[in-house]
C-alpha cells in the first residue's frame, strides 16, 4: 500500500515524476506511479482514485492541466498539482491548477517542480503520522 500516488496526465510528463520519485525514494516513502489522462482515460482514473489507498496524490499535468482538479473532485485526500511547462512556458497549466472552484482544493507547486511536490507530500504525511 503506497503512501503517495503520483499520476501523470501524459507519458511526456515522466521526467517531472522522476524528480518527485527521487525525493520519495531518498526518504523511504512508498509511492505508486501511474500515467492516466483525465481526458482520455476518465473511467480508468475514477477506478484508480477509488481503489487507491494513498494518503496524498501528486498530479502532474501540462496544458489545460485538468488532472489535479479532477482528482480533487473525486477524493477528500490532499492533492498536489504540478504544472508542466509547455506552449506558454507552463503558465497555462499553473493557472488551471491554482484557479480551482470553491470546494475543490488543490495545492500547487512551481512549474516543473516535482521535488517540491514530493517535499510537500512528506510534510502532509508527517501530520498524518503525528
Amino acid at each position: 500500500m503506497a503512501d503517495v500516488a503520483i499520476i501523470c496526465g501524459s507519458a511526456s510528463d515522466a521526467a517531472i515524476a522522476e524528480r518527485a520519485k527521487k525525493v520519495l525514494d531518498e526518504k523511504g516513502v512508498s509511492y505508486d506511479y501511474q500515467v492516466i489522462s483525465a481526458h482520455r482515460d476518465a473511467t480508468q482514473l475514477d477506478a484508480y482514485i477509488t481503489s487507491s489507498h494513498a494518503k496524498v496524490f501528486i498530479a502532474i499535468a501540462g496544458l489545460s492541466a485538468a488532472l489535479p482538479g479532477v482528482i480533487a473532485s473525486k477524493t477528500t485526500r490532499p492533492v498536489i498539482g504540478v504544472p508542466v511547462s509547455g506552449v506558454l512556458n507552463g503558465f497555462d497549466a499553473l493557472l488551471s491548477i491554482v484557479q480551482m472552484p470553491k470546494g475543490v482544493p488543490v495545492a500547487c507547486v512551481g512549474i516543473d517542480n516535482g521535488e517540491n511536490a514530493a517535499l510537500l507530500a512528506l510534510r502532509i504525511l508527517s501530520l498524518v503520522r503525528s
